[in-house]
C-alpha cells in the first residue's frame, strides 16, 4: 500500500490528541506521514484587537514559539504511546485560519485525509460538531474523518453508508473508503433513504459504480421508508452496531441536507461513532 499522507488539526484540547491517537491505531499498519497542525491566527488577533503593527508582530512571535513547543510536545507524547516506525510526524504551525490552512496543505502534499476530534477546547456539550470543525467537514478539499470526544478505538468493522445514489462519486474518494474498509474486512451498508424505494436508470448506475469501486468491502444494499434521515440514520447506527458512519458532502446529498438545516446537531447528539465525510471534489 502507498504512503498515507494525514492531515491532524490540534488545538492542544484532549479531543484533538483523542482524534491523532486514533489516527495512529486506525493506521497502525501502513505508513504514514501525519501532519500535525495548529493555525493560530485567531489568537492574535484575539489577543490584540486593537494593537499596533509592530505589538501584533510582537504577539504572533510569541505565539508561533508557543506554538511550535506545544507541537512538539504533542508529537513526544503520541511517539511515546504509540511508537511506530512506519508513523512519521510533521509539526506545522500556521498563520492562518484552519480551513485554509489544512486547504493549502492539502494541494502542497496532495493528502488523502483530515481526522479531527468533533469538538476542540471549548467542548460545549449541547452541540456535536464545534464551528471549527463544522467549517472543515464543509469546506475542506480532502476527505474528513471526525471523532466523537472520548471514543476508543475499535476495528471499523460495520459501517454505514447511506445515499441517494443520485450523483456519481469521485474513484480517488471512494479508493480510500475502498482500503479502509478491505483492511479491516469491513461491511459497508448502503443505506437508501426513501418512502417511493423504486430506483431510476441514473440512480442505478450511479449503484452499480459504487459496486465497482468498493470491490474489497462486503456491501449491502438496504432501503428504508422512514422519511426523516436523521432518524433512520440514528436508529441503523444503534440497532445494527455501526462503527463508522459515511457521507458525502455533495450538492443534494443527505449530508448537505443535514447541515443546512441544522439537523447535523440532532443526529450528532445520538452519533457516537466517527464520521467520515467525503468531499465530491475532483482532485
Amino acid at each position: 500500500m502507498s504512503l498515507r499522507k494525514i492531515v491532524i488539526p490540534t488545538d492542544f484540547s484532549a479531543n484533538a490528541f483523542n482524534a491523532l491517537s486514533y489516527a495512529t491505531q486506525l493506521f497502525k499498519y501502513q505508513r504514514c506521514d501525519f501532519y500535525l497542525l495548529h493555525a493560530y491566527a485567531d489568537e492574535v488577533y484575539d489577543l490584540k484587537g486593537s494593537a499596533t503593527r509592530s505589538e501584533l508582530d510582537d504577539t504572533k512571535e510569541v505565539v508561533y514559539q508557543k506554538t511550535k513547543r506545544a507541537l512538539r510536545a504533542e508529537i513526544r507524547k503520541i511517539r511515546d504511546q504509540s511508537p511506530n516506525p512506519k508513523h512519521n510526524f510533521e509539526a506545522i504551525a500556521a498563520f492562518g485560519t484552519l480551513t485554509d490552512e489544512i486547504n493549502d496543505l492539502v494541494n502542497q502534499f496532495n493528502l488523502d485525509l483530515a481526522i479531527m476530534g468533533t469538538r476542540g477546547e471549548t467542548n460545549d456539550r449541547t452541540i456535536t460538531f464545534g464551528s471549527n470543525t463544522l467549517q472543515v467537514l464543509k469546506y475542506v478539499q480532502c476527505p474528513v474523518l471526525a471523532i466523537p470526544e472520548g471514543y476508543q478505538f475499535h476495528a471499523p468493522r460495520e459501517l454505514l453508508f447511506p445515499s441517494n445514489y443520485l450523483t456519481p462519486y469521485k474513484r480517488r474518494e471512494l479508493k480510500l473508503l475502498c482500503e479502509l474498509s478491505g483492511s479491516y474486512r469491513a461491511n459497508i451498508h448502503m443505506l437508501y433513504i426513501d418512502p417511493t424505494e423504486k430506483l431510476s436508470l441514473r440512480q442505478e448506475d450511479n449503484l452499480r459504480f459504487l459496486k465497482e469501486n468498493l470491490k474489497k468491502a462486503e456491501l449491502s444494499c438496504e432501503t428504508t421508508k422512514e422519511k426523516d434521515k436523521t432518524i433512520a440514520i440514528t436508529k441503523y447506527i444503534v440497532h445494527n452496531d455501526i462503527d463508522m458512519l459515511v457521507m458525502v458532502n455533495t450538492r443534494h446529498s443527505h449530508f448537505e441536507d443535514m447541515i443546512h438545516k441544522s439537523t447535523i446537531d440532532q443526529i450528532g447528539l445520538h452519533l457516537k461513532v466517527p464520521l467520515l465525510v467525503l468531499q465530491n471534489l475532483s482532485r
